[in-house]
């Protein structure tokens, strides 16, 4: 009976830690964009983005995002340009990132 009994408890245990050990790769785990250490020079000084036929200037401002809120959409010069995963198209807004949770944005000039 006592060997039945710890048997028991042994089982438990195993299926218990089975349970709570983390696992790797990117299981529960939230979308995650790279940046670079600095923002690219063309970004410093102001250079528009071209995208989709057209010029999107930069703000002096940023936006706080997680990666869970952003979706890719392309590539200029080398930085990948973001929306924000509500837009729609005319998207209003285009970001790129430079630090965590931290998108510079860009818009269209008003005509």
């Amino acid at each position: 009976m006592r060997k039945i009994i710890l048997m028991s408890l042994l089982l438990v245990v195993v299926v218990f830690h089975s349970g709570c050990t983390r696992r790797s790769g990117n299981i529960g785990n939230l979308q995650s964009y790279g940046f670079q250490a600095a923002e690219a020079d063309w970004i410093r000084n102001g250079e528009p983005i071209e995208f989709e036929e057209g010029y999107w200037y930069p703000a002096d401002d940023i936006e706080v995002l997680i990666d869970a809120e952003v979706y890719v959409v392309g590539e200029f010069r080398g930085v990948q340009i973001f929306v924000d995963k509500l837009d729609v198209r005319p998207y209003r807004r285009l970001y790129t990132k430079f630090g965590r949770n931290k998108f510079r944005f860009y818009e269209k000039m008003r005509e």
